[in-house]
């Protein structure tokens, strides 16, 4: 601590007191004075919530819009259902609006328009995430549905199960299989995307980094830390993920 003070003086001062103290002076500055490494421990306790919470919202607006959509595009001709017509064209807005827009013109929006009156910024970052997530997982589901064998539907309903019994038992979990990496990547992207909550003043990880420059006046380790710490989050759920679709493919066998 005392070397700390005194190498920071001198820097301070503008004298050149050599790379690896300058390096360590920056180091604990952005880390461990004041306890700051605990700022980043709440940003990716707070960052992991996020995501999860966007990731079981998206998963759920997904299921439903892809089986709406699907239900539909498996119609037979001749017996079109209009009630289901007209929940698959809200679907296919929602769909095109979603995936057309910017995530950061969505997020402000949300923020600025219609949770207005809200200052719980992290919950509306989380909740677009989630509506954001809910539509690209969407068009996932609805791709291993229909390149999923019409037979297996087909099978559902011939041991008398309806339509969701047949979707839920049946066709759902072997298209699981199938969709898995495309899940898997979506998940890391929404995990990363979670950095955006900070621009409407969300308290996550890249938050926690920009209250530390903003004491320090350097952004380099702060950012360069939080950017370590995604990439060995990704590098954690990338290990899961395959993890679990070894498990998966040693089930078929």
């Amino acid at each position: 601590m005392e070397n700390y003070t005194l190498w920071k003086s001198l820097l301070s001062s503008g004298t050149d007191i050599g790379f690896f103290k300058e390096f360590y002076v920056y180091f604990y500055q952005a880390f461990i004075e004041n306890d700051r490494w605990l700022q980043y421990l709440q940003g990716v306790g707070t960052t992991l919530i996020t995501t999860a919470f966007a990731l079981i919202l998206g998963v759920v607006l997904g299921v439903i819009v892809a089986s709406i959509r699907t239900a539909h595009d498996q119609q037979r001709t001749g017996h079109r259902n209009i009630v289901l017509g007209f929940f698959n064209a809200i679907c296919k807005v929602y769909v095109t609006v979603i995936r057309g827009t910017p995530m950061m013109v969505q997020m402000l929006i949300m923020c600025y328009v219609i949770f207005s009156s809200s200052r719980n910024f992290t919950m509306v970052g989380a909740l677009t995430l989630g509506i954001n997530s809910g539509a690209y997982v969407a068009e996932i589901i609805r791709g291993g549905l229909m390149n999923l064998d019409a037979g297996q539907s087909e099978a559902g309903r011939s041991l008398g199960l309806g339509y969701i019994d047949t979707m839920a038992y049946i066709v759902i979990p072997q298209a699981f299989k199938a969709i898995l990496p495309a899940l898997g990547n979506e998940f890391i992207v929404l995990l990363k995307d979670t950095s955006l909550i900070a621009m409407i003043g969300g308290k996550e990880l890249l938050h926690a980094a920009q209250n530390i420059y903003g004491r320090t006046y350097e952004f380099m380790f702060p950012l360069v830390g939080i950017a370590c710490m995604y990439l060995v989050l990704v590098m954690i759920f990338s290990w899961l993920q395959g993890k679990l679709e070894r498990r998966l493919r040693q089930s078929e066998r």
